[in-house]
């Protein structure tokens, strides 16, 4: 394999500003150059950005990204860290699960209540004016 960036683009899914930031930060290596300085990618950096892309998607932090891929690097190595990282990661979502629902709740509270009438008697209005109106605790 000999491509260019726009063609590792279509094949992973990943824009090319991406790919280039990704080369910044050193999640993948600054690949070798033609004599016309156009990057060129092989299978590694194909296989590499896959990993890279569908751990954005699943939400993981770059730097918990970068040690993953550390971890791949060593395969016979333990898995004891990926577990870690796999199981903060699951405790943050449950975090924002629970934030989320007590959001929905108060957002279905207030239309709920709201009579449809005048903006002066609108109750979404004046919970969104009052935090201290909401019934339940969020952050801002």
């Amino acid at each position: 394999m000999n491509l260019p960036i726009g063609e590792l683009s279509r094949r992973t899914g990943v824009k090319v500003p991406t790919i280039r930031f990704y080369e910044q930060i050193g999640l993948l290596s600054a690949p070798p150059r033609t004599e016309g300085n156009q990057r060129r990618y092989g299978k590694p950096e194909v296989e590499r950005l896959n990993f890279i892309r569908h751990s954005r998607e699943l939400g993981f932090e770059v730097e918990d990204i970068r040690e993953l891929l550390e971890m791949a690097a060593s395969p016979q190595a333990s898995c004891h860290q990926a577990d870690s990282i796999a199981r903060n990661h699951l405790t943050e979502i449950d975090r924002r699960i629970a934030s989320l629902t007590a959001l929905r709740g108060e957002l279905t509270r207030m239309v709920e209540e709201c009579g449809h009438g005048r903006i002066c008697d609108c109750r979404i209005i004046e919970v969104l004016a009052d935090h201290g109106e909401c019934v339940t605790e969020h952050t801002h």
